[in-house]
């Protein structure tokens, strides 16, 4: 008898591994797998128009919905966050931002599996994609207005879809982040200007001065202001993870199109340059220039 003979129910013979008798194996009336997660729609959503179907355009695709997948988990973290710091529940804000922390770096990763499109396989189904581009994400716009980085202009390219523009509308209308994480402040008891608590939160957050000292009395004193230093620190790392995203698709853009415009209408690469340019939280970084040392 050879050491895998003879093995009981659970162990592994001839390199294969025994089901054990408890695994449920009859579905016809339980909960299975993909039943819960609706397998049947989410597989049958990647439906490639080239003709004659071109092998990359699944990846093209995939790399796209599973990016907007992610970002619908994102908004609702973010948008949960925003409202347990409305609420002063600072802690469990902060565990959902540390998720969003995570699904941040996977969606920057997942620029590396795009990145193996070359120019010459993009080339031969890119036509197809018509006037279809990343620019008309809405959940993408939706994160951006909740990070702060609001545009009211970009509603008119969701113009013909009803529930994209009430996504954005109320993103738009509704407090961003920022906005929450400096009211709470101000409760407690953190000098923070009235007109930063009665701004227009419909307009893009701009670098407000008056702030940097807040921040700097913060950062001065890390024991005495734990809390509010460790959510400082927390957004810093958002934008951080935002930028780098934004970093690893010009990059990922350049190495695939070069300089071509972009499928929506935009310059392409330079157009996402520009939004390096882009802030969510500036006195987040201008009080580092303040710190003694």
């Amino acid at each position: 008898m050879t050491q895998h003979e003879g093995v009981t129910d659970g162990g592994v013979a001839a390199n294969t591994r025994t089901i054990e008798a408890s695994v449920v194996t009859d579905f016809s009336d339980r909960m299975s797998y993909g039943g819960y997660l609706d397998l049947p729609t989410l597989l049958s959503a990647q439906r490639p128009i080239s003709r004659p179907e071109h092998h990359d355009e699944l990846l093209f695709i995939i790399q796209h919905q599973t990016t907007e997948l992610w970002l619908k988990l994102v908004l609702h973290e973010l948008e949960t966050a925003r409202d347990l710091l409305r609420a002063d529940e600072l802690g469990r804000a902060l565990k959902c931002i540390a998720r969003v922390k995570h699904i941040q770096k996977t969606l920057t990763e997942q620029w590396s599996v795009l990145a193996t499109l070359t120019p010459a396989e993009y080339a031969q189904f890119r036509g197809v994609l018509g006037n279809a581009s990343g620019f008309q994400s809405y959940q993408y716009r939706a994160v951006e207005f909740v990070l702060g980085n609001k545009n009211a202009k970009m509603l008119q390219v969701f113009e013909a879809d009803a529930s994209a523009t009430a996504l954005l509308r109320h993103a738009l209308e509704s407090p961003s982040l920022y906005d929450e994480f400096l009211r709470l402040l101000a409760r407690a008891g953190y000098p923070i200007p009235a007109s930063v608590l009665e701004r227009d939160v419909t307009l893009a957050w701009t670098f407000t001065p008056e702030l940097v000292p807040v921040f700097a009395q913060i950062y001065g004193d890390t024991t005495e202001h734990w809390s509010a230093y460790e959510t400082c620190e927390e957004l810093v790392d958002l934008e951080d993870n935002f930028q780098l995203w934004r970093f690893r698709h010009l990059k990922t853009v350049e190495r695939i199109i070069g300089s071509k415009p972009g499928t929506g209408g935009s310059s392409g690469a330079p157009f996402l340059k520009r939004a390096l340019e882009l802030t969510f939280f500036p006195e987040l970084y201008a009080v580092r220039t303040e710190i003694p040392g």
